[in-house]
């Protein structure tokens, strides 16, 4: 290997695919590995792009004081990923199935609610002999809601899965403490996200996330825009969710809710709330992961 025949050195790359791979094996060599975000090599690119101008740009960002770097995962850490991206492909394609069979069905008269709760309806009017469904379009309608229920047990058995894991990891136990965070993203905090020691405090784990404003500030005048939606997709979709559970439960009975919460909601719109309140949960967790310890509510105030 030609690596093997270097003496100790720095290796740069790209944190790309098969890069964590590669990055183990040349450190197993003892070499000093490095992974940089591909966008932060970008900037060092010079005039037109090629291997032996990439090469150049890698070497310039990984010599930069300030430059950040991804940390390096474990074949086991990756391992413990596989759940969480095969059960996001199960859902989506459950997803494209159910849009399907209710496109499919409300052209011949039967409207069903929308969402994965109202699955059972649409099977049973495809599997219904005395629905006027075309005969030439009931086989294909029955394709469509065997899969769809294959999905749902393939995503039951993850879900198990999951859960079990949940239970077993000392650290999701503690992330489940606070509200809004259940089995499935608490394990995928511990899964997904870097060592809290890669982040300074909570604030720098939430930007991480993508969940803050997006800045178009110069000349000292502050702008700020939309979420800046970087970071992991996944862990942010998922706080994003437990988030708007606990901000729905919150406008259903606001006597449950934090004094932030119930303030929050009487002045701003849902959405924004439910940002905001995944921002909390993310500063939160990293907090927990950082220091230890479980979730206590604030006290209310006198």
């Amino acid at each position: 290997m030609f690596f093997a025949s270097l003496p100790r050195c720095v290796v740069a790359m790209e944190a790309c695919a098969s890069a964590h791979y590669r990055a183990r094996e040349i450190a197993a060599l003892g070499h000093d590995t490095r992974l940089i975000p591909p966008a932060y090599v970008k900037p060092f690119v010079k005039r037109q792009k090629n291997d032996m101008a990439d090469a150049e740009a890698i070497c310039e960002a990984a010599q930069r004081p300030t430059m950040r770097f991804v940390q390096g995962k474990s074949a086991e850490a990756q391992a413990s990923a596989v759940v969480f991206r095969t059960r996001d492909i199960l859902v989506r394609q459950r997803t494209q199935l159910i849009n399907a069979l209710r496109g499919h069905l409300t052209e011949f008269g039967y409207v069903v609610r929308q969402g994965a709760g109202h699955v059972g309806k649409r099977v049973e009017i495809v599997g219904d002999p005395t629905s006027d469904i075309p005969a030439e379009a009931r086989p294909v309608l029955v394709v469509i809601a065997q899969g769809l229920q294959a999905l749902q047990a393939q995503i039951a058995l993850l879900d198990r899965e999951i859960a079990a894991r949940a239970k077993a990891d000392p650290v999701a136990q503690r992330l489940m403490t606070v509200p809004g965070i259940g089995p499935v993203i608490a394990t995928a905090l511990v899964a997904l996200a870097p060592a809290a020691s890669t982040f300074r405090r909570g604030r720098d784990f939430a930007a991480w996330l993508g969940l803050v404003p997006q800045q178009h500030s110069s000349g000292g005048k502050e702008r700020l825009g939309r979420t800046t939606k970087m970071g992991e997709r996944s862990l942010r979709r998922l706080l994003i969710l437990g988030a708007s559970s606990a901000t729905k439960v919150a406008a259903r009975d606001p006597d449950k809710a934090s004094g932030w919460l119930a303030g929050m909601l009487a002045r701003k719109p849902r959405m924004l709330v439910t940002v905001a309140l995944a921002n909390k949960m993310a500063r939160i967790v990293w907090a927990l992961m950082a220091h230890g310890g479980s979730y206590r509510a604030p006290a209310a105030a006198a």
